[in-house]
């Protein structure tokens, strides 16, 4: 029961059915065990009729409803009873639902990027962050539908911010007092628009809830104001959120000239690709041909197949040699335009619009910029946002370099942000966390293995290289394992609290999901640590914590006689073992496999269960190449 026919546009249920009645209804037909399932119980007011013996469940507890009723003899019910998610945003932005003041957010420091929290909620809000530290998770808050299941997911990194909101775009900070955006930029030039002797075909493309109809809804009012013909297909199927639309526009001089709206093979003489994997699809390609031109948007907007598959990676070189070679070398332009416009406007669902004005300012759409503002007023959605959209586009086609000087990062967060360029760099890097995080003499030991992993590859493997960067990446890794007092540590840091700042404004509280080991609770069912929400007060329990950092391996340590740091300090002396193997047997035929094996701790991510389940298989794999190392015939197949 999601409350809409949601898959065909968000209508109404025909009638007044209720979840309640469908209790009943069931009961009536035969069902012997009747559940509701939700997000809410507590939404159902006291005194609802139910059927006889209905029971009602939160969410967490489904898999043990489910578990209970597949034991019963004959039929039994389960309602599960959620509202649509992109009917929440629909309506949301309608005012017609409401707005919980409440959003996720992840720490990146923390973050094993895992994946858990993508299995947990299958929500393709869950982002990938690389970093300095590898690949982490990031929530997209312009996306993001508020239904928090990625917060189970099993990882201290998660923290919900209750009040204040998003923080908007840099725009308005960024101009000084008594200044506006008209003389940071002067006068845009106006383009020459393409002339309609014939019907111009446009294909948009994107992904569901982004706005891909809306274009084609703004262009169309547009050539009405002008008196053009104008005819659109849209082709978004089951794609309302998340899935690939293509969005065909014709514009002509008189309506009597467009004979067809569908764009045929090699119809579009403009694609506007807001989002690259669909830009690059055949479906798209089939309807350009040498000379079309294409507006892409650069933004890496992984596939759902990314919360099943954590380490799937965006091919963007890839899906670009395809555009380029389909359209021929110089048709094809790439813009970053969700990072610039989020930056400017502080919401992604700008984007479009913004490449909208990007393609108009090249002078690829035949409407005046006058009727498009027009058509944004008489739309009514997000007015002066849409409008700002479209302008900044345009600006970021004439003076990419100064839209550019204005979205960029400080120097501050840029350094904090950038990835280390060369082994020295992320040496240096790791040894300061490592100091932090331990001691001098932790981080120095550390030091010492790179070292002589680099003197042996130089020596036995001359002219290879690859082996030293591998075991500086994930003997840090190993070494710098987040235990009680890491994670305190990590969030006691003063960078933690600006990275909130930098995303969320106004009057906030933070709250914090943490199961620590020691305290807390299992599910009965699973037998796996619960989390529990813990207020700011928790902010004293992890200054304290970070300040017994000595103590870590100590026999003072409560926390270092569990099994999992137990494992984590196992897994950092078997490294060690491996790679002093490595280096006996190291030579320029198993070089690669040798790579291979010190890039195994890339696998053991996570907390807890997950990370136990990881380690495992892990060292299942390590076990496999190993075996192939030292037996020199099967080197080759292995690496």
């Amino acid at each position: 029961y999601n409350d809409a026919v949601a898959m065909t546009g968000g209508q109404r249920l025909d009638g007044n059915l209720t979840v309640a009645q469908i209790t009943m209804q069931v009961y009536a037909e035969g069902a012997k065990k009747i559940a509701v399932v939700t997000d809410e119980p507590e939404k159902y007011p006291a005194g609802t009729e139910w059927a006889p013996g209905v029971t009602i469940h939160h969410r967490d507890d489904y898999d043990a409803v489910q578990r209970q009723f597949r034991e019963v003899t004959g039929l039994s019910v389960i309602v599960y009873d959620q509202t649509c998610a992109a009917e929440k945003r629909r309506r949301r932005k309608r005012g017609k639902f409401p707005d919980p003041a409440k959003r996720a957010f992840i720490n990146d420091l923390v973050c094993e990027g895992c994946g858990d929290c993508g299995v947990k909620s299958n929500c393709v809000s869950v982002l990938p962050l690389e970093t300095e530290f590898g690949r982490k998770r990031a929530i997209d808050q312009s996306a993001c539908n508020k239904d928090y299941s990625c917060v189970k997911g099993f990882c201290p990194s998660f923290v919900t911010v209750h009040g204040g909101g998003v923080r908007k775009g840099r725009v308005a900070d960024s101009q000084p007092a008594g200044q506006n955006s008209q003389t940071l930029f002067p006068a845009i030039p106006e383009p020459s628009l393409p002339a309609l002797r014939d019907p111009y075909g446009i294909m948009v493309t994107g992904i569901g809830g982004t706005g891909v109809v809306t274009i084609g809804a703004i262009v169309g009012m547009a050539a009405h104001l002008e008196g053009k013909g104008f005819g659109a297909l849209d082709m978004a199927g089951l794609a309302q959120k998340g899935g690939a639309v293509w969005s065909h526009l014709q514009i002509a001089q008189d309506p009597e000239d467009i004979k067809t709206v569908r764009l045929g093979a090699g119809g579009a003489k403009l694609v506007l690709g807001c989002d690259m994997v669909v830009s690059a699809s055949q479906k798209t390609m089939d309807t350009t041909r040498e000379g079309t031109r294409m507006i892409v948007n650069t933004h890496q907007q992984m596939t759902r197949e990314f919360a099943r598959s954590p380490n799937v990676q965006f091919p963007g070189q890839s899906l670009k040699r395809t555009i380029s070679k389909g359209v021929g070398e110089g048709n094809a332009e790439f813009v970053d335009a969700t990072r610039i416009a989020t930056a400017l406007l502080g919401d992604s669902i700008a984007t479009n619009m913004f490449m909208l004005g990007y393609a108009w300012q090249r002078g690829l759409v035949p409407v005046g910029a006058e009727a498009i503002h027009k058509a944004i007023e008489l739309n009514g959605a997000a007015v002066k946002m849409n409008q700002a959209a479209f302008l900044w586009g345009r600006r970021a086609a004439a003076d990419p370099a100064a839209v550019e000087k204005l979205v960029a990062p400080k120097p501050a967060t840029a350094a904090a942000t950038s990835l280390a360029q060369t082994l020295e760099e992320m040496v240096a890097r790791r040894a300061e966390f490592l100091t932090a995080y331990q001691d001098a003499a932790y981080a120095e030991k550390y030091r010492r293995l790179v070292e002589r992993v680099k003197q042996v590859e130089n020596t036995q493997a001359k002219g290879f290289t690859g082996l030293a960067e591998a075991v500086a990446r994930y003997y840090f890794k190993l070494m710098a394992y987040k235990d009680e007092y890491e994670v305190a540590r990590l969030y006691a840091d003063p960078v933690f609290l600006e990275k909130i700042q930098a995303q969320f404004e106004g009057d906030y509280t933070l709250h914090f999901h943490l199961a620590p080991p020691l305290f807390a609770k299992r599910d009965p069912v699973t037998g796996e640590l619960r989390k529990a929400e813990y207020g700011r007060w928790v902010f004293t329990a992890f200054k304290l914590l970070a300040k017994l950092r000595g103590l870590r391996g100590s026999a003072l340590d409560v926390f270092g006689y569990t099994a999992e740091r137990r494992m984590e300090r196992r897994l950092i002396v078997e490294f060690e073992e491996v790679i002093q193997e490595l280096l006996g047997r190291l030579n320029g035929n198993n070089h690669a496999l040798a790579v291979r094996i010190a890039t195994i701790p890339e696998e053991i991510r996570g907390f807890g269960h997950v990370k136990e389940r990881n380690a495992e298989a892990a060292a299942r794999k390590q076990a496999e190449l190993l075996e192939a190392l030292r037996s020199p015939e099967n080197i080759k197949s292995a690496a």
